[in-house]
This record gives C-alpha cells, sequence and structure tokens, in this order.
C-alpha cells in the first residue's frame, strides 16, 4: 500500500500532536488507524473502547463498491437485505437489531427518517464519500436514541494536499448502468475545500418474481448527487467550516400487492415510483481553549423527502421530514490519567405529509459527560447521558468499559452499556396503523472484546456479547404496534486481517442466535451466521482482488413459517494505471449468477419474493489531472 507524503507524515505523528494540528479532522478521515465517532473526536482505533470497522477513500477505490450498503456488507456483524437491486430500499442489522434501531450520520448529521426510522443508505452516492466508520454496540451516551445496534458514520469528501486536484469518473456496466461524476479538491495553509457532482442511472431489473403484468418491468433508478466541503483556520487554535450533500432522484419499485381500490374491494395493478430526497447540511466551530480545552459547536440541518407517485393513476403521496440539531461538545484533559467528554444536544423533528398526523413534530435535548482514566496496568471509561424528550420525558444512559492490556500485543475490553429508542411518528400517529401509547425501546448490552496483534502483518479482533431488548416494538395482529416484545440476541464475531505473499486479506466473520424470549422463535430476517473476505494483491500498476460472502438460512416472518435460504456470492475485480493520471477499472459481482430471494411477502394463497441482481459487471475510467 503506497502512501502519500502526508499520510506518512500523519502515520508516524503520535495522537495527541495529530490533536493539537490545523484541520486535524480532514487528516485523519484519510487514515485507517484513527476513529472519530466513537467519542466524537480524533482518537487512535485501539484506543477505542467501541467494535469498529473503519473504510478510507482507499479502501473504497480498492473495494469498488457501487453503494454504501455493498460496503457495508463487508463489516463483521452486520446484515444487508435488499428488496431488488440498486436503488431498493435496504434492511440494515447491526448484531442482530432492526435498521431503526442503529443511528446512520452523515458528517455528524443524524438522517434517519423520522416517520419510517429508515435512513435511506441506498441513495447515498459513495463516489462523494471520503470514509465510513461502523461502530457495533450500543453508543447511547454519546449519541441518545437509535443507537441500541451501533452507529453508522459517513464523512463527506474533503481536501487533500496544498494546490487543486481535479478528478472525473465515467463508468458503463450491465443494465444500462452509467456511472458519471466530477470533482475538485485543494487549499492552502488557511483553506481546504472539496467540490463534487455525480449521476448515476440504471434501467434495472424486475425486483418481483410474481405480481401483477404491471409489474413485470424492470425498475429504473437515477440518482444525482452533490456535496461540498470547507475548512477554514482563522488562527491555529480556531476554524470553522460547512458540510453539504444533496442526493436526489427518481426510483421505479414494485407493488406485488397492487393498490387497493375501496369502491370494489379489489386490488389494482400499478407502476409506482418515487421521487427522493436526502439532504444534509452543518456547519462547526472548533476551537482550542487553551492546552487542557478543546470545544466543538455543530449546527446542522437534515432533510428526507419522498413523494410517491403511479404510472397508471392519480395517486400520490408525500412523505416529507426535516429535523434542526445543534450539538456542543468539550473534550477536557483534567490530569495527566484523567479526560471528560463534557456536552449537550439538542435537535427538532417536523413532518409535512399528505398523510394526517396528530402530531408533526417533537423535540429532544440532552446532557452527557464521559470520564476516562488511564493507569499504569488498566484504563477505564464512565459515562452518562439525560435525555428530555418533549414526548416520553427523561431517559437515562449509563456506559462503562474495563480496559486491561496483557501485553504489548493483546488487549481485552469488558463493556456494559445502556441504550433506547423513542417510537418514530408512524408507529405513534399513522392512521389506523399506529399505537399513541407506545413506550421507548429499551436495551442493555454486554460485551468482551479480545484484540490481538498476532504479527507484524496479521491483526485480530473479537467479539463476543449480549443485548437484552425490553418493549420492543412489533405489530400485533391488530396491525398496530405494541409494547410487547422482548428479545435476546447473543453473538460472537471475528475480523481478521493479514497481509500473506503479497496479498492482502480481510475476513470478517460473525455468529448470533437473535430470538423473541415470549415465543422462542429467531427474529426475522436474521442469519445466524455470515461471512466476507476480501483478497487483493497490487503488482506493480496492475492491482485484483476477490470478494467472497456467505449468508446462512433465515426466516421472513416472526412465527419462523416462511425460511429464506442462504446463498453465497463470488465477485472479481481488478484495476490498471495507464500513467500517474488514468485508471481504468473493471468488476463482476455475482460472478456465479446466483438467483436469491431476500423478502417474501404472502398474498392471496401466493408468495411474492423480491429478487437480487444476478452477474453485473461495470467497467470505469478514473481521470485524475496535474495542474
Amino acid at each position: 500500500m503506497k502512501l502519500s507524503p502526508l499520510a506518512l507524515t500523519l502515520t508516524l505523528l503520535p495522537v495527541g500532536q495529530l490533536l493539537a494540528d490545523t484541520f486535524e479532522r480532514d487528516q485523519a478521515l484519510k487514515l485507517p488507524d484513527v476513529l472519530i465517532t466513537a467519542n466524537r473526536q480524533v482518537e487512535a482505533r485501539n484506543d477505542s473502547s467501541a467494535a469498529n470497522t473503519v473504510f478510507t477513500r482507499e479502501d473504497i477505490d480498492r473495494l469498488q463498491p457501487s453503494s454504501i450498503t455493498e460496503l457495508l456488507k463487508r463489516v463483521p456483524g452486520v446484515q444487508v437485505a435488499q428488496t431488488g437491486g440498486l436503488g431498493s430500499l435496504p434492511g440494515v442489522y447491526i448484531r442482530g437489531t432492526q435498521s431503526a434501531q442503529s443511528l446512520v450520520l452523515v458528517d455528524g448529521q443524524r438522517i434517519g427518517n423520522s416517520t419510517s426510522g429508515d435512513s435511506n443508505l441506498q441513495h447515498i452516492n459513495i463516489e462523494q464519500v471520503e470514509r465510513v466508520e461502523v461502530l457495533r454496540g450500543s453508543r447511547s451516551v454519546l449519541y441518545g436514541s437509535d443507537a441500541i445496534g451501533g452507529v453508522i458514520q459517513i464523512f463527506t469528501r474533503r481536501g487533500g494536499e496544498q494546490g487543486l486536484q481535479p478528478r472525473m469518473h465515467v463508468g458503463f456496466g450491465s443494465n444500462q448502468t452509467w456511472e458519471r461524476s466530477l470533482g475538485l479538491s485543494g487549499g492552502d495553509e488557511k483553506t481546504r475545500f472539496n467540490l463534487g457532482a455525480s449521476l448515476n442511472e440504471t434501467a434495472g431489473i424486475n425486483r418481483t418474481h410474481e405480481s401483477y403484468p404491471s409489474d413485470s418491468d424492470h425498475d429504473e433508478y437515477r440518482n444525482q448527487s452533490i456535496s461540498l466541503s470547507l475548512s477554514h483556520a482563522l488562527t491555529d487554535d480556531l476554524e470553522i467550516g460547512a458540510n453539504v450533500l444533496d442526493n436526489r432522484g427518481k426510483s421505479e419499485f414494485d407493488n406485488p400487492f397492487g393498490r387497493f381500490e375501496p369502491d370494489t374491494f379489489e386490488s389494482v395493478q400499478q407502476q409506482p415510483y418515487s421521487d427522493f430526497e436526502v439532504s444534509s447540511v452543518s456547519s462547526y466551530v472548533d476551537a482550542r481553549v487553551n492546552n487542557a480545552w478543546k470545544t466543538r459547536v455543530e449546527f446542522g440541518h437534515s432533510e428526507n423527502r419522498e413523494k410517491t407517485l403511479d404510472k397508471l393513476s392519480d395517486e400520490r403521496s408525500v412523505f416529507n421530514t426535516y429535523r434542526d440539531s445543534v450539538n456542543w461538545q468539550n473534550d477536557l484533559t483534567l490530569t495527566e490519567r484523567n479526560s471528560l467528554i463534557l456536552g449537550g444536544d439538542w435537535y427538532e423533528d417536523r413532518i409535512n405529509s399528505s398523510t394526517p398526523f396528530d402530531e408533526d413534530s417533537r423535540w429532544n435535548r440532552a446532557a452527557f459527560f464521559q470520564h476516562h482514566y488511564q493507569a499504569d496496568s488498566f484504563s477505564t471509561e464512565l459515562g452518562l447521558r439525560r435525555d428530555q424528550n418533549q414526548q416520553f420525558g427523561g431517559q437515562n444512559s449509563w456506559s462503562g468499559t474495563f480496559t486491561l492490556p496483557l501485553n504489548p500485543d493483546n488487549v481485552v475490553l469488558l463493556t456494559y452499556s445502556e441504550g433506547f429508542r423513542a417510537p418514530t411518528f408512524n408507529d405513534l400517529y399513522y392512521p389506523d396503523f399506529s399505537n399513541p401509547d407506545l413506550k421507548p425501546e429499551t436495551s442493555k448490552n454486554y460485551e468482551l472484546q479480545w484484540r490481538s496483534q498476532l504479527t507484524e502483518t496479521s491483526r485480530l479482533e473479537t467479539s463476543l456479547y449480549r443485548i437484552d431488548l425490553e418493549d420492543a416494538i412489533i405489530f400485533g395482529s391488530n396491525s398496530q404496534p405494541e409494547n410487547v416484545a422482548s428479545a435476546r440476541i447473543n453473538g460472537f464475531e471475528a475480523a481478521l486481517k493479514q497481509e500473506l505473499f503479497g496479498w492482502q486479506s480481510n475476513l470478517g466473520i460473525a455468529f448470533i442466535d437473535p430470538r423473541d424470549r415470549d415465543t422462542g422463535h429467531t427474529l426475522a430476517r436474521r442469519a445466524r451466521r455470515t461471512l466476507s473476505l476480501d483478497l487483493d494483491r497490487q503488482f506493480d500498476r496492475l492491482g485484483l482482488g476477490a470478494t467472497w460472502q456467505a449468508v446462512s438460512s433465515s426466516y421472513d416472518d416472526l412465527n419462523n413459517q416462511q425460511p429464506l435460504s442462504g446463498y453465497g456470492l463470488l465477485g472479481l475485480r481488478s484495476s490498471w494505471e495507464l500513467n500517474r493520471e488514468i485508471k481504468l477499472e473493471m468488476k463482476l459481482d455475482n460472478l456465479l449468477d446466483k438467483s436469491y430471494s431476500r423478502a417474501l411477502y404472502s398474498h392471496e394463497a401466493s408468495q411474492y419474493g423480491y429478487r437480487e441482481e444476478g452477474r453485473a459487471w461495470l467497467f470505469g475510467v478514473t481521470w485524475t489531472p496535474e495542474i
């Protein structure tokens, strides 16, 4: 792996020195061995108490994923269930928890839809992404609601070294898929910026196996995206900046049940599609007050807009959600051995929908602290957060970690953490399918980690954990959500990174036992075993790589009556650097053309499944001219 002069210099710096540098986050975002999301500050990955996985821009270019969800499939303990190819709504299960039970951030801002709880990860264009960090395990002490299963944070592209660096990418592939993007980044000693734009289109696939004739067409998808990041150092100790990400487009999909016609009590065929927009805007002021006190204030605004229409009728629906937020965090070095994170959060959700809701807004405010103590032979971390929700009142969340280094190459961590999730507006107020008396879901998490530097080129990270979930929200027999379920999730996951004979390998495995404690049934759509293996090697200008992903069988329903078969997928990729400016890329996904369904629904004695894309290829050219 080649490092730029900047990356090499930063790698050799201690983290303390990195924290003192101007543009610390912009620099840290390009490094694989640091972490930001766990404590909302730059720290070494090895020093974090959170089980984590990091993808830098270099990793993204090497792996050539077409989407964020394709990248997440490589994370041990994370399962992704699509509903029909590129642009389809994914279910993202971190350690067996539901999509709505994990928090998704873009540049520090929540982007989850406050009506459905989905984060619309499928619409975030991978070309506009600098880095993805995935934390496994509850982080509610620092982030509050929704962080039961973990946290996914996406950072938009950043400016690099001094000068201007333009880039252009064009790709063409199967199913009439096109990728086009342009970007320009640069900076000097005081100011850095990045501006990018992209347009992705595909004719798509027919997402359903059996449905109305109108659903037999291919479902097109179009996504246009822009991103902007700007940071300016007013002094050596004061920095301001802003980040913008906007994704919008059109997504066709299938509705195997058709549209219910109240006058005839019959289902009518549809050709539905949605116009979507997922956007996030944030700004910040970052200041070092003195050697012991650093403070950061962030202001954010995010939107999820969706208008659903039908080519065969005038039917339309609108679900738009908006969120404003403010975060203030202070990092204090109390003594040589004691440090403290102290801060507060505020955010407000609002809804504008064609469907009437009894309530269309609510706020949440919180205060939190986390203390870290470093002794000679161990360290501790203790945190507390108090959330005050406009609707649900107060909620406390605790966490604690004990870290014991066995020797310089082996560390053991024991963690207890609590989490909670406030019900969504759909859960509470959607007409005829809601329950305004719902309580927040809560969790208790127990985890044992072992991290080992086996050899100079081999590293192993393992986690053994248990999650106890109470007041889980499920839909009862009356088609209304209820706080009736309690779940227990036991799991083990391991990540092995190794270099052997010039090949870089990344292996991730996970075993989980997710059960409804009342019925003993396995939780729906959770596979008990998953595996992901990436192999890559660089031969001078030629890069070769392969990916193998395997997912065991699962069930599509709470009663475990509808099995979903397991599957294995093989992908190949390559790249060729023609010169310092032009690189050719080629990838072949699902090489064995496996046919598999990820979701089944019963309707009038028939079953409808959402199929995934078969064998698919993509060829691309990336041009980075030197100026």
